[in-house]
């Protein structure tokens, strides 16, 4: 799903190691502490800098390649890699994407061998484990540390599901071109929409904006997960892809060109939709009235957790999954109807529902809370050229 150019990563980058020898500063059992860790793999994790919008990355192979998430980079022809020792670099091409899982792979031609870290087994983690998390966040806090859990592994598509996917293609395909569809043939075609295996990490160490694409660490010092996405409808509920998704992309790294690669991934405009079903915006035009009755604070709140819902659903919308998509935003969407401090703001999303609740197709029901997102952000912008800028409210 097409998302404003002002791109506000949402997750906090995980640190790890990629030396060998004899460890220090361990706490048993060859466990690292997470001063070690932050220690050992800072000068591996990077900035990526598009234009007006940043994201994190890690450095996978000395001769300069660098992993993050494929929603960072998307459609990008221009890339900046800024390392931790002040090096600044053009990304020359990209080496590998994985876009349902949100990874990519960015090549830079460092002046000399850089320091990378090491992959571990991903699916060696289990609910419980501690995990480490270091990233860029708000892209001022640079080299940020927090630790949390693997709270839990949360299948999305399975085996199972992707072999009922290769089985109905040929369906999957006919009900994908059709203009209209009944609710049946709706529910049929969701149940045929995993086309390859997906599984994520659920995990709480606390995270923010500014560090999507960061490496997530286990206690060994080892890459476990590529930060993604966190859930702003809950309490620490945030995301990581396994790092074995990532692997056979560092094994075998392609080559694409950064025109070839913006032009192929550029998001299409919903008015051209390859399935047949027309999107027609509506984004509300609102007053300013309509965050009466709102603090600063209150106003900040609401704008984050529309960004965070758009960066965890786009990407799923991307990769066909529209109920996923739709589902995330209803529930940002359904919070704020119910709890926000000013009630234009209520109303704004009660219109956004109810206008959701008359579309057939979830692909239709995510674009309508989207056109209710974008015009509470349009709305904010404007009302901070008249009081200011709003800033994220602080943590309670």
């Amino acid at each position: 799903m097409i998302r404003s150019s002002r791109l506000l990563p949402v997750l906090l980058a995980g640190a790890g190691v990629a030396c060998g020898g004899t460890t220090k500063g361990t706490v048993g059992d060859g466990k690292l502490t997470a001063k070690d860790i932050v220690q050992r793999s800072t000068p591996a994790i990077v900035r990526v800098e598009v234009g007006d919008g940043l994201g994190t990355g890690f450095i996978v192979d000395k001769s300069g390649l660098v992993a993050t998430n494929f929603h960072v980079v998307r459609g990008r022809k221009a890339i900046t890699i800024k390392l931790h020792d002040g090096g600044v670099y053009e990304v020359t091409g990209i080496a590998g994407i994985d876009p349902g899982r949100d990874l990519a792979l960015l090549r830079i031609n460092p002046t000399k061998p850089l320091p990378t870290l090491r992959l571990g087994d991903s699916d060696a983690m289990s609910a419980g484990d501690q995990i480490v998390a270091i990233g860029n966040p708000l892209g001022v806090f640079d080299y940020s540390v927090s630790s949390g859990l693997v709270s839990q592994i949360r299948p999305v598509c399975t085996k199972q599901q992707v072999e009922h996917h290769n089985r109905g293609r040929a369906r999957y395909e006919e009900l994908g071109g059709k203009p209209t569809r009944t609710p049946a043939e709706e529910q049929e075609l969701e149940e045929l929409r995993c086309s390859q295996e997906l599984t994520i990490l659920q995990i709480s160490a606390p995270i923010s904006q500014g560090s999507s694409g960061g490496p997530l660490f286990n206690q060994a010092g080892e890459v476990i997960g590529v930060t993604t996405a966190i859930i702003s409808g809950g309490q620490n509920i945030n995301l990581a892809i396994p790092t074995n998704y990532l692997k056979p992309m560092t094994a075998r790294p392609g080559a694409i060109s950064m025109a070839e690669f913006a032009e192929k991934t550029s998001e299409p405009t919903p008015q051209t939709p390859a399935d047949g079903i027309a999107i027609k915006r509506a984004v509300p035009t609102h007053a300013l009235t309509v965050f009466d009755g709102c603090k600063h604070d209150n106003i900040a709140d609401v704008v984050k957790a529309i960004w965070e819902a758009i960066e965890l659903g786009a990407p799923l919308y991307n990769a066909g999954n529209h109920e996923a998509c739709f589902r995330i935003y209803e529930n940002a969407v359904t919070k704020y109807e119910r709890d926000a401090a000013c009630k234009g703001v209520r109303t704004a999303f009660g219109d956004g529902l109810l206008r959701a609740q008359g579309m057939k197709s979830f692909k239709e029901k995510a674009w309508a809370l989207r056109d209710s997102f974008d015009g509470l952000l349009d709305a904010a912008e404007r009302w901070t050229k008249q009081n200011g800028p709003i800033t994220p409210p602080k943590k309670k």
